[in-house]
């Protein structure tokens, strides 16, 4: 059986409580590294299209309010 084959069937056998621990504490995870990835990219420049245009649909009028 492989690692991932054992750790399924724990997952599977976990009670409900702790399987939704388990859930909420991936996900936390997930966000941890999504919100890493997103200042990285911003730091690096990769997000500055953004701003560019959103300058541009504002300079046109083309925004509108939320």
């Amino acid at each position: 059986m492989t690692r991932l084959e054992e750790l399924e069937k724990t997952i599977i056998s976990l009670p409900k409580k702790e399987y939704r621990e388990l859930r909420r504490w991936f996900f936390e995870r997930d966000w941890e590294k999504w919100d890493r990835e997103i200042e990285e990219d911003a730091e690096a420049g990769k997000l500055d299209f953004l701003v560019r245009e959103a300058a541009e649909g504002k300079r046109k009028g083309k925004l509108r309010a939320l």
